[in-house]
């Protein structure tokens, strides 16, 4: 359930994720949140505002989820 801090362990030879798999759904939300935005407000709804709201807040959670991989990625090139 949710992410428990824990490094996870590198299977030797694997190259590692270009990009964590939070920050692809994260940014997946983002996009989906700024469509719906559009939409809404097109229609004349101020509900618009919500959308916007929640394309801000995954958009940082995805800028977090990439940076805190990539420097964990770096990290293990570090190690190893």
């Amino acid at each position: 359930m949710g992410d428990t801090g824990r490094a996870l362990s590198a299977v030797p030879g694997q190259e590692p994720t270009p990009m964590p798999r939070l920050a692809l759904y994260a940014l997946a939300v983002c996009v989906l949140a700024v469509v719906a935005a559009v939409v809404s407000f097109a229609a004349g709804m101020w509900l618009g505002i919500v959308w916007v709201l929640l394309a801000g807040l995954s958009s940082n959670m995805a800028w977090y989820y990439f940076r805190r991989g990539k420097a964990e990625a770096a990290a293990a090139s570090t190690e190893a």
